[in-house]
């Protein structure tokens, strides 16, 4: 079949199947029991919806067939047959002997689709070249066992009118069931072990599928031997399984759809670990109920309390020791994971091992060595690695870490057959404690550095900047100095000899003072002005006077520190600077003002934005004057927006 004419066909068996079990829910209404009537119908519409599914996606695997074709062929021999079959009897109808002639052996033709079903589970496949002949063997028993049952003069209580009408006295319809039920059965358990087989040679992902549909095969395993006997005693019998079938079409289609695959694992862990837990607490109880008894009186409140506030102090305990015990024997994986954790944290605890090992750690357990642990750090909003870099996305599996509403890390790793989402997700959570103190040491190892970079670009700019007052000094104003010394020296002799030429000798020595000044006043610039003296006030009003353009000064009248004083003077110089320079702004906002025991300063333009600290050396040194004062500094500079700096100076007020 093309691509195009394959998707309808599962869908008109599922619908053909759900047409069938409505018409039989309908003749088989009010004349058997209603649990009888419906239960059998939602295995065979399970049946197909399972089949429907396994057969659109996989449409090579003959498993969803299997379940297509013989859940429609139980809906039409099984269901629809028999109520046909019952209406018949009640009302007269025609063929109704046959419609239960035909249920009488529809159990063998569903028997042998488990048997198929089985033993290509769930490749599609056998399980190798030496159980071929096991379908043909099975097949064979079918034929023998259907016509010695369906012929067989035993097969009254079968009919409603407790007598078999086709059977054939003539026929050794016993020898034929003596022969052919083994050879039936004995396919059907063969095929069961090759389950076995194949789960024993599993790997990775069909190990996972042969779990779900083991677990099935077990549970029905064991209730349909176990009903059997019961079938014509107790209508239990059909209900139990009825339920114990519907389970292995459902864990089919999870387990080749791959729904959930892993929970598998969890599933027969807890289920274990629960029933052990009910078991234990159950005896406990009944123990203690016994025990107080005697002290208190037969059916006493206080035994009753007592052994219910002992089983309650019990649960927990007991049940991590009970969930501990089943994953060795049944989950080894999920326990080596999480004791491999736990043994690691002891470590972490007793400085055994630094917390920044629990990279290593998980990459061992996961079994991954591309695994990334990526710390996020507050201030900066970033995910950095563990040595501070910063790392981009890339489209590997993300398992973020919180802390309340805040985000710890997140481990990048390649997806694993080995372990379930849950386990992964599972074992992070419990290393979350050494994952929190790896990121607090990455994030004081980069301030610390930060700290240190800071402190020697400080130190370079001071000596940078002591060299350059040292040269323009000699080379400047020293020299103009001297010249001007060597001139009065020489207007002092004019006086004696030609006091005429004295005059102009110092009228250009005064000429040379003037420069001098204005030489010294160029090295000057860049150190607090005068205009501190008195204040912030005054010293940002003067800033604003002498702007090209307008500025408004909203400051404090009370004073701070020397050195804050001087920080805040130097962030509204460059910011202002940078505003008329770069920023092509039309007004400037300066303002200061006291905020939690802190001078926070303000430089705000509106210009062209699309400032940053690392286009500016200006901007950078005044990043390390705040930090070695122990403030904050930011830049807020969208492009089209305008420039805000901002600083934080602690000032103890």
């Amino acid at each position: 079949m093309g691509g195009r004419s394959r998707w309808p066909v599962p869908a008109v068996l599922f619908g053909a199947t759900v047409v069938a079990e409505i018409a039989a829910i309908g003749l088989s209404w009010r004349l058997e029991p209603v649990y009888d009537t419906l239960l059998y119908a939602v295995f065979s519409i399970v049946s197909v919806g399972a089949g429907a599914l396994i057969a659109q996606r996989h449409p090579g695997n003959p498993i969803g067939w299997l379940f297509c074709g013989f859940g429609l062929l139980n809906a039409l021999t099984a269901d629809l047959a028999q109520g046909w079959g019952l209406r018949a009897a009640a009302e007269g109808w025609a063929a109704g002997t046959f419609a239960e002639w035909i249920v009488t052996m529809s159990w063998l033709v569903s028997g042998f689709g488990w048997t198929l079903t089985f033993l290509l589970f769930p490749t599609g496949s056998l399980p190798g070249p030496n159980w071929r002949p096991l379908p043909w063997i099975g097949a064979v028993g079918l034929v023998l066992s259907t016509v010695g049952w369906s012929l067989s003069p035993d097969r009254g209580q079968d009919f409603v009118g407790g007598r078999n009408p086709w059977a054939v006295e003539s026929l050794p319809t016993g020898v034929l069931v003596a022969v052919g039920l083994p050879l039936f059965l004995g396919s059907l358990m063969a095929a069961v072990v090759s389950l076995a087989v194949r789960f024993r040679r599993s790997r990775g992902v069909e190990r996972q599928q042969l779990k779900w549909f083991v677990l099935a095969a077990s549970i029905a395993g064991v209730v349909l031997p176990t009903v059997f006997p019961l079938w014509y005693v107790t209508p239990a019998a059909g209900v139990l399984a009825a339920l114990a079938l519907c389970g292995l079409p459902l864990a089919a289609a999870a387990a080749i759809l791959r729904y959930r695959l892993y929970d598998i694992d969890l599933f027969i862990s807890r289920t274990v670990a629960y029933f052990s837990l009910t078991l234990l607490l159950g005896a406990a109880y009944v123990v203690l109920i016994i025990a107080l008894g005697t002290l208190f009186g037969r059916g006493s409140a206080w035994a009753t309390a007592a052994a219910t506030v002992v089983c309650a102090i019990l649960f927990r305990p007991l049940r991590g020791r009970i969930q501990d015990g089943v994953d060795r024997r049944f989950n080894r994986s999920r326990y080596d994971a999480l004791h491999r954790m736990a043994a690691f944290l002891d470590d972490v605890r007793s400085g055994r091992r630094p917390p920044e090992d629990v990279q290593t750690v998980l990459r061992e357990i996961l079994a991954d060595p591309r695994l990334e642990l990526l710390v996020f750090l507050p201030e900066s909003q970033r995910y950095v690695d563990l040595a501070g870099n910063t790392r981009t996305d890339d489209d590997r599996h993300r398992i973020a870490i919180e802390r309340g509403d805040q985000p710890i890390g997140v481990v990048v790793h390649d997806s694993t057959a080995e372990l379930s989402p849950e386990l992964v997700r599972r074992v992070v959570e419990d290393g979350g404690l050494a994952i929190e103190i790896a990121r607090l040491r990455a994030e004081l190892r980069l301030q610390l550095n930060e700290v240190k970079a800071s402190r020697a670009r400080i130190v370079a700019a001071g000596h940078a900047e002591r060299r350059r007052i040292e040269r323009d000094l000699h080379d400047g104003a020293q020299q103009r100095l001297v010249s001007i010394g060597l001139a009065l020296r020489h207007a002092q002799h004019q006086l004696g000899s030609a006091p005429e030429a004295a005059g102009t000798t110092l009228d250009s020595a005064v000429a040379e003072v003037s420069v001098a000044i204005g030489e010294l006043r160029v090295l000057a610039r860049g150190l607090p002005p005068t205009q501190l003296d008195a204040g912030l006030g005054p010293a940002f009003h003067d800033l604003a006077r002498r702007a090209p353009l307008p500025v408004s000064v909203d400051v404090p009248e009370e004073r701070f520190d020397l050195g804050v004083e001087a920080a805040a003077y130097f962030i509204c110089c460059e910011g202002l600077t940078n505003a008329v320079k770069h920023a092509n702004a039309t007004r400037v906002d300066l303002a200061a003002r006291c905020q939690n025991h802190s001078l926070l300063v303000t430089v705000a333009d509106d210009g062209v934005g699309g400032a940053s600290a690392g286009n500016s050396t200006g901007l950078t040194g005044l990043a390390d004057r705040v930090a070695a004062l122990g403030g904050s500094f930011r830049i807020d500079s969208e492009p089209g927006r305008g420039t805000t700096l901002t600083a934080e100076l602690p000032c103890g007020s």
